[in-house]
C-alpha cells in the first residue's frame, strides 16, 4: 500500500514521515493555510533522507509556473488539482519525460447525483486513454470547496470507478484519517492513500502518532483484503 503524506512546511515532519515509512510526501503550491514557495520546499528536498517521491500540489493550469516550480523545488511528481487539461499533462510529459510522475485530481461530489459519478467514470477512460498520466486521486468535493474538506466521499458507490482504471493507480484521499483508513483500503482496494489534515495536530502540524498510526493501518489493511 502506498501511502503519501500531504500538506507538509516543515523539514521536521516530511523526515517524520519518511522515517515512519511513508513512500511519498507532499507540498501544496495552491492556495491554503500550507501553501509553500518552490524555495522553501528545496530547501526540505535537498536534506531530506530516505529518498521518498515528492510532490507539489498545483491548482494552476499555468505550464510554465509548474515547470519552473518542478525544477527549483526538486520535485519528482506533481498533483495536478485544478481542472483537468489533456493539453497540460500532454505538455509536463513532453518538458520531462518518464522522470516526472503525473497523478491527476477528480473530485467525486458527496452530494452528487448518480450522472456526477457517472462523468468521473468518463475522465477515467480519457485519462487512461492518453497513456500519460500515472496516477488518479480521487478526492472529496463539497459544494465549491475541492479538496481539504475532511469529509469522505461514498467509498462503496465509488469501488466501481476505482476498479476500473486499468493499468492507472488509483489514490484515495478525501476525509482519511488513522481511524477511518483502513475501512478506506477495504472498500476501495487503492494502489494507495493519501492524507493531510487527518494526521496533523494543528493546521501545517504533523503528529508523529498519527503519522504512524495512518501508515501502519493502512498497509495492514493493503495486506490483508476483506473476506
Amino acid at each position: 500500500m502506498w501511502v503519501k503524506i500531504c500538506g507538509n512546511t516543515s523539514l521536521k515532519d516530511a523526515q517524520a514521515a519518511v522515517d515512519l515509512g511513508a513512500d511519498a510526501i507532499g507540498f501544496v503550491f495552491a492556495p491554503s493555510s500550507r501553501q509553500m514557495t518552490p524555495e522553501a520546499v528545496r530547501v526540505i528536498t535537498e536534506r531530506l533522507t530516505g529518498k521518498p517521491e515528492c510532490f507539489g500540489v498545483f491548482q494552476t493550469m499555468n505550464f510554465a509556473e509548474i515547470r519552473d516550480a518542478v525544477r527549483t523545488a526538486g520535485l519528482t511528481g506533481v498533483q495536478l488539482h485544478g481542472g483537468v487539461s489533456i493539453d497540460l499533462i500532454a505538455a509536463l510529459r513532453k518538458e520531462f519525460s518518464p522522470s516526472l510522475s503525473i497523478t491527476q485530481t477528480l473530485h467525486w461530489d458527496i452530494n452528487g447525483s448518480p450522472e456526477a459519478a457517472n462523468q468521473l467514470s468518463r475522465l477515467v477512460h480519457d485519462l487512461r486513454e492518453t497513456g500519460q498520466v500515472n496516477r488518479i486521486l480521487i478526492d472529496s468535493k463539497v459544494g465549491k470547496a475541492l479538496g481539504g474538506t475532511g469529509r469522505t466521499f461514498d467509498w462503496n458507490a465509488a469501488q466501481q470507478l476505482f476498479r476500473d482504471a486499468g493499468e492507472i493507480e488509483m489514490i484515495a484521499a478525501g476525509g482519511l484519517n488513522p481511524e477511518n483508513v483502513g475501512e478506506a483500503v477495504q472498500r476501495l482496494r487503492p494502489f494507495g492513500v493519501d492524507v493531510s489534515s487527518g494526521v496533523e495536530s494543528e493546521p501545517g502540524r504533523k503528529d508523529p502518532e498519527r503519522l504512524r498510526l495512518f501508515i501502519e493501518r493502512a498497509r495492514a489493511a493493503g495486506e490483508n483484503p476483506a473476506s
